[in-house]
Protein backbone atom coordinates (compact mmCIF):
# COMPACT_ATOMS: atom_id res chain seq x y z
CA UNK A 1 0.00 0.00 0.00
CA UNK A 2 2.20 2.35 1.04
CA UNK A 3 3.99 1.52 -2.49
CA UNK A 4 1.41 2.17 -4.72
CA UNK A 5 0.62 5.63 -2.72
CA UNK A 6 4.33 6.49 -3.43
CA UNK A 7 3.71 6.31 -7.34
CA UNK A 8 0.59 8.10 -7.44
CA UNK A 9 2.02 11.18 -5.43
CA UNK A 10 5.31 11.18 -8.12
CA UNK A 11 2.72 10.97 -11.12
CA UNK A 12 1.08 13.57 -9.89
CA UNK A 13 4.05 16.14 -9.47
CA UNK A 14 5.24 15.10 -12.63
CA UNK A 15 2.06 16.00 -14.31
CA UNK A 16 1.40 19.56 -12.74
CA UNK A 17 4.98 20.18 -13.51
CA UNK A 18 4.13 19.64 -17.27
CA UNK A 19 1.05 22.03 -17.12
CA UNK A 20 2.78 24.56 -15.76
CA UNK A 21 5.58 24.37 -18.48
CA UNK A 22 3.24 24.30 -21.38
CA UNK A 23 1.43 27.31 -19.46
CA UNK A 24 4.36 29.07 -19.35
CA UNK A 25 4.76 28.49 -23.34
CA UNK A 26 1.70 29.90 -24.18
CA UNK A 27 2.50 33.12 -22.53
CA UNK A 28 5.68 34.08 -24.05
CA UNK A 29 3.91 33.18 -28.13
CA UNK A 30 1.22 36.06 -27.01
CA UNK A 31 3.39 38.85 -26.19
CA UNK A 32 5.38 37.96 -29.68
CA UNK A 33 2.61 38.24 -31.53
CA UNK A 34 1.24 41.65 -30.11
CA UNK A 35 1.35 44.05 -32.88
CA UNK A 36 4.34 46.60 -32.98
CA UNK A 37 3.67 50.49 -33.44
CA UNK A 38 6.04 53.48 -34.05
CA UNK A 39 4.90 56.89 -32.95
CA UNK A 40 6.12 59.48 -35.67
CA UNK A 41 6.03 63.42 -34.81
CA UNK A 42 5.95 65.83 -37.55
CA UNK A 43 7.40 70.01 -37.45
CA UNK A 44 4.40 72.11 -37.44
CA UNK A 45 4.40 74.81 -39.62
CA UNK A 46 3.84 77.69 -36.69
CA UNK A 47 1.05 79.32 -35.92
CA UNK A 48 1.98 82.19 -35.77
CA UNK A 49 4.80 84.49 -37.40
CA UNK A 50 7.13 87.16 -37.51
CA UNK A 51 6.44 90.70 -38.68
CA UNK A 52 8.00 89.90 -41.99
CA UNK A 53 5.96 90.24 -45.48
CA UNK A 54 4.18 87.21 -46.49
CA UNK A 55 4.84 87.81 -50.12
CA UNK A 56 8.05 87.83 -50.11
CA UNK A 57 10.67 84.99 -51.36
CA UNK A 58 12.11 82.21 -49.50
CA UNK A 59 14.53 84.87 -48.08
CA UNK A 60 11.66 87.03 -46.57
CA UNK A 61 8.29 86.19 -45.46
CA UNK A 62 6.01 88.01 -47.39
CA UNK A 63 5.15 85.91 -50.90
CA UNK A 64 1.57 85.34 -51.45
CA UNK A 65 -0.82 83.60 -53.68
CA UNK A 66 -3.55 84.18 -55.55
CA UNK A 67 -6.78 83.18 -56.69
CA UNK A 68 -10.48 83.46 -57.41
CA UNK A 69 -12.99 85.01 -54.48
CA UNK A 70 -13.84 81.43 -53.70
CA UNK A 71 -12.09 78.27 -52.76
CA UNK A 72 -10.47 76.64 -55.63
CA UNK A 73 -12.42 73.52 -56.72
CA UNK A 74 -10.58 71.37 -58.67
CA UNK A 75 -13.11 67.66 -59.64
CA UNK A 76 -12.57 64.71 -57.62
CA UNK A 77 -10.11 66.92 -54.82
CA UNK A 78 -11.27 66.85 -51.21
CA UNK A 79 -10.15 69.36 -49.43
CA UNK A 80 -8.41 69.24 -46.06
CA UNK A 81 -8.67 70.91 -42.99
CA UNK A 82 -4.70 68.95 -42.49
CA UNK A 83 -1.87 68.30 -44.09
CA UNK A 84 1.29 67.04 -43.62
CA UNK A 85 4.23 66.71 -46.51
CA UNK A 86 7.60 66.73 -46.19
CA UNK A 87 9.52 70.22 -46.85
CA UNK A 88 13.14 70.70 -47.13
CA UNK A 89 15.86 69.13 -45.47
CA UNK A 90 13.39 66.07 -45.09
CA UNK A 91 11.26 68.05 -41.91
CA UNK A 92 7.60 67.66 -42.37
CA UNK A 93 5.80 70.41 -42.28
CA UNK A 94 1.92 70.64 -41.67
CA UNK A 95 -0.74 73.03 -42.93
CA UNK A 96 -4.10 73.62 -41.68
CA UNK A 97 -7.10 75.50 -42.38
CA UNK A 98 -7.68 77.50 -45.49
CA UNK A 99 -3.47 76.77 -45.91
CA UNK A 100 -4.31 73.39 -46.11
CA UNK A 101 -7.34 73.30 -48.37
CA UNK A 102 -5.74 75.22 -51.18
CA UNK A 103 -2.69 73.14 -51.16
CA UNK A 104 -4.72 69.77 -50.75
CA UNK A 105 -6.88 71.26 -54.21
CA UNK A 106 -3.66 72.06 -56.09
CA UNK A 107 -2.89 70.44 -59.54
CA UNK A 108 -0.25 68.38 -59.70
CA UNK A 109 0.84 71.31 -62.06
CA UNK A 110 0.50 73.90 -59.26
CA UNK A 111 2.27 71.98 -57.03
CA UNK A 112 5.02 71.60 -59.49
CA UNK A 113 5.54 75.57 -59.80
CA UNK A 114 4.91 75.45 -55.60
CA UNK A 115 7.92 72.95 -54.87
CA UNK A 116 8.99 71.93 -51.28
CA UNK A 117 7.02 74.42 -48.18
CA UNK A 118 9.73 75.73 -46.22
CA UNK A 119 10.17 75.64 -42.25
CA UNK A 120 10.90 77.86 -39.95
CA UNK A 121 8.89 81.46 -38.44
CA UNK A 122 9.47 83.30 -41.38
CA UNK A 123 8.17 81.11 -43.91
CA UNK A 124 4.73 80.14 -42.00
CA UNK A 125 2.38 81.58 -39.79
CA UNK A 126 0.24 85.23 -38.89
CA UNK A 127 0.76 88.24 -39.59
CA UNK A 128 -0.82 91.21 -37.39
CA UNK A 129 -3.47 91.51 -39.57
CA UNK A 130 -4.57 88.30 -39.31
CA UNK A 131 -3.27 87.09 -42.70
CA UNK A 132 -1.68 83.43 -42.83
CA UNK A 133 0.55 82.23 -44.81
CA UNK A 134 3.42 79.16 -45.99
CA UNK A 135 6.39 80.02 -48.14
CA UNK A 136 7.52 77.24 -50.82
CA UNK A 137 10.38 77.20 -53.18
CA UNK A 138 8.02 78.37 -55.56
CA UNK A 139 5.55 80.30 -54.61
CA UNK A 140 3.18 81.23 -51.80
CA UNK A 141 -0.04 80.38 -50.23
CA UNK A 142 -2.29 82.71 -48.22
CA UNK A 143 -5.40 83.69 -46.85
CA UNK A 144 -7.00 86.64 -45.06
CA UNK A 145 -7.34 84.78 -42.19
CA UNK A 146 -7.45 81.34 -40.73
CA UNK A 147 -11.46 81.24 -39.94
CA UNK A 148 -12.85 77.92 -41.68
CA UNK A 149 -14.16 78.50 -45.28
CA UNK A 150 -11.75 81.89 -46.06
CA UNK A 151 -10.64 81.18 -49.88
CA UNK A 152 -6.60 80.87 -49.42
CA UNK A 153 -4.89 81.77 -52.96
CA UNK A 154 -1.64 80.97 -53.98
CA UNK A 155 0.93 83.31 -55.67
CA UNK A 156 4.03 82.59 -57.89
CA UNK A 157 6.60 83.76 -60.46
CA UNK A 158 6.63 87.51 -61.66
CA UNK A 159 3.57 89.21 -60.23
CA UNK A 160 4.94 87.46 -56.32
CA UNK A 161 8.16 89.36 -57.23
CA UNK A 162 6.28 92.63 -57.63
CA UNK A 163 3.83 91.89 -54.57
CA UNK A 164 6.70 91.94 -52.60
CA UNK A 165 9.02 95.33 -53.86
CA UNK A 166 8.75 97.23 -50.98
CA UNK A 167 6.38 100.44 -51.75
CA UNK A 168 5.01 103.48 -50.08
CA UNK A 169 1.45 104.10 -49.15
CA UNK A 170 0.48 104.87 -53.28
CA UNK A 171 2.59 101.84 -54.19
CA UNK A 172 5.58 103.75 -55.88
CA UNK A 173 8.55 101.71 -55.77
CA UNK A 174 10.82 103.11 -52.25
CA UNK A 175 13.77 102.05 -50.32
CA UNK A 176 11.65 101.57 -47.00
CA UNK A 177 8.52 100.68 -47.39
CA UNK A 178 5.94 97.73 -46.88
CA UNK A 179 5.45 94.74 -49.38
CA UNK A 180 2.79 91.81 -49.12
CA UNK A 181 -0.39 91.68 -48.12
CA UNK A 182 0.94 94.38 -45.32
CA UNK A 183 2.02 96.56 -48.66
CA UNK A 184 -0.48 99.50 -50.35
CA UNK A 185 -1.46 96.01 -53.13
CA UNK A 186 -3.17 94.53 -49.57
CA UNK A 187 -3.84 90.55 -49.10
CA UNK A 188 -4.62 88.62 -52.77
CA UNK A 189 -8.13 88.34 -53.13
CA UNK A 190 -7.65 85.72 -56.23
CA UNK A 191 -5.83 83.23 -58.11
CA UNK A 192 -3.49 83.82 -60.64
CA UNK A 193 -5.56 83.49 -63.54
CA UNK A 194 -4.27 83.75 -67.48
CA UNK A 195 -5.87 85.18 -70.62
CA UNK A 196 -3.92 84.55 -74.04
CA UNK A 197 -0.42 85.64 -72.84
CA UNK A 198 -1.25 87.60 -69.53
CA UNK A 199 -1.67 86.42 -66.44
CA UNK A 200 -3.12 88.42 -63.69
CA UNK A 201 -3.86 88.53 -59.66
CA UNK A 202 -6.26 90.62 -57.48
CA UNK A 203 -5.62 92.25 -54.33
CA UNK A 204 -7.78 93.79 -52.15
CA UNK A 205 -6.57 97.37 -53.09
CA UNK A 206 -5.44 96.82 -56.85
CA UNK A 207 -3.98 93.88 -59.29
CA UNK A 208 -0.96 92.97 -60.93
CA UNK A 209 -0.85 92.04 -64.85
CA UNK A 210 1.93 89.82 -66.26
CA UNK A 211 2.56 90.01 -70.00
CA UNK A 212 4.89 86.74 -71.13
CA UNK A 213 5.07 87.71 -74.52
CA UNK A 214 6.37 91.23 -73.67
CA UNK A 215 7.95 90.50 -70.35
CA UNK A 216 6.12 93.34 -69.27
CA UNK A 217 4.60 93.69 -65.62
CA UNK A 218 1.83 96.23 -64.74
CA UNK A 219 0.97 97.08 -61.17
CA UNK A 220 -2.22 98.73 -60.67
CA UNK A 221 -2.90 100.53 -57.11
CA UNK A 222 -6.10 101.97 -56.25
CA UNK A 223 -6.84 102.61 -59.85
CA UNK A 224 -3.65 104.28 -60.55
CA UNK A 225 -0.62 102.41 -62.57
CA UNK A 226 2.63 102.79 -60.69
CA UNK A 227 5.99 101.44 -61.38
CA UNK A 228 6.62 97.77 -61.42
CA UNK A 229 9.71 98.44 -60.13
Amino acid sequence: MRSTAGGRTIAVIIGAATVALVGSGCGNDNTDDAPHTSATTSAEAPVSGSSTSDASAPASDDSAAGSSSTPPQVSGVAQKSKVTVEGERGVDVTMTGPIAARYSATTPAEKKILGLPLTGSRNAGTRDSGVVFQQFHGGVITAKNNSPGTPAYMTYGKIRDAWNVERDEKGVPTLVGTNGSAGPLGPVTSDQTTRGHVQKTLFEHGSITYDTKTDKVTVTVNGKVVPAE
